[in-house]
């Protein structure tokens, strides 16, 4: 993949507030625009400082995404300053556990409404439970819905999501832990009950054969962090952050429960060091995410990818990357980079880092 341009950033989305922030996974609003929805966010480059806010929301014009998404607007009241979208306050006691920040993970289009999942997290890593919050303004406002998840939901599996709606009327959600030293289980609910817990059911292995309604299994093994699961050309693809391997996937597959390991994967873009960076060669130093934009094609696949580099402080940006998906065909992804790290952006750090930075 080669990069497109930096999606956030001083020059970029100062005028919005947004100085630093990360992740900006990207759905269609029923009105057509972009939302693209970020974490952590501060209003100077770099992580800390004042305008700490999680998540928020930006909107971009879908004609843009070739050349580089041009963001039009944001959630909030106040004019072109990108408010927090969700109701609560960082550094708090929530149901009697301590909340320092709310971690989207997905956001999916059902009709005319919205719907967002998302971590309550203590720190990096430390999920409380998750939940679902709505949108019927096309991204504007959003309001819970009641459903929620423990943190141990599927012994912790149930915590970073992707989703994405089936022509058969189901959603399908593959999720992991948020430590990146998980594998992926999958699951579904109808897309009128999404807001129901009781309806979410699982693919498992038991008596011998995969089925619907069993707990779910691991779909496949290793040590994942983001996801991303988008219909395109119609094919599934399942844009994966492994971070046991430090690197960007994608598979390409017949449906969610194709055999995830026989599934067509290829490797589109490579973590390694800061001095061997090179965006136009698809290696990138300390890289997260993958969120695959509206728009994109087989041919033309387009991702929103983060980077932080927590010894500096800075990039903590998102960045846009644009290449082809994999085919049927194609080899198997290698190792990453010959001497580089195999494991994600830093995690001990980042977690050191979170926790020198937003404590108290």
């Amino acid at each position: 993949m080669r990069k497109v341009k930096d999606l956030t950033g001083p020059g970029i989305t100062d005028r919005f507030g947004v100085g630093g922030t990360d992740l900006g996974v990207t759905a269609l609003a029923p009105d057509g625009r972009l939302v693209s929805v970020f974490g952590d966010t501060f209003e100077r480059a770099g992580v800390g400082g004042p305008g700490w806010r999680s998540p928020v929301v930006l909107f971009g014009d879908p004609t843009t995404v070739r050349s580089g998404i041009r963001w039009t607007g944001s959630a909030g009241a106040r004019s072109h300053y990108a408010e927090q979208a969700l109701d609560y306050e960082h550094d708090s006691v929530v149901r009697g556990r301590r909340v320092s920040t709310t971690i989207p993970t997905d956001v999916i289009t059902i009709g005319d409404t919205m719907y967002l999942h998302v971590m309550v997290c203590e720190g990096i890593g430390n999920v409380h439970w998750t939940e679902v919050h709505r949108s019927t303004d096309n991204g504007e406002t959003w309001h819970p819905t009641g459903a929620t998840w423990p943190g141990d939901q599927h012994g912790g599996l149930f915590q970073v999501l992707t989703w994405e709606l089936g022509e058969d009327g189901y959603v399908y959600a593959f999720s992991t832990g948020f430590q990146r030293d998980k594998g992926l289980v999958l699951q579904r609910v109808p897309a009128d009950r999404v807001e129901d817990p009781g309806a979410w059911e699982g693919w498992g292995f038991r008596d011998g054969a995969w089925a619907w309604g069993n707990p779910p299994t691991i779909a496949l093994t290793g040590a994942f962090g983001e996801l991303c699961l988008r219909r395109v050309d119609g094919r599934w693809l399942l844009c994966c952050f492994d971070a046991g391997n430090y690197r960007i996937d994608v598979l390409n597959l017949d449906h969610p429960t194709s055999n995830l390991y026989e599934a067509t994967r290829g490797t589109v873009l490579h973590g390694t060091s800061w001095d061997r960076e090179d965006h136009g060669g698809g290696r990138i130093a300390q890289l997260y995410g993958g969120y695959i934009v509206p728009g994109s094609t087989l041919d033309d696949l387009h991702l929103v990818v983060s980077q932080w580099n927590t010894q500096r402080n800075w990039p903590y940006r998102a960045m846009q990357f644009a290449g082809s998906a994999p085919r049927p065909g194609c080899p198997p992804p290698g190792t990453g980079e010959p001497g580089e790290p195999r494991r994600g952006p830093g995690l001990l750090d980042l977690a050191r880092e979170v926790a020198r930075r937003f404590a108290g």
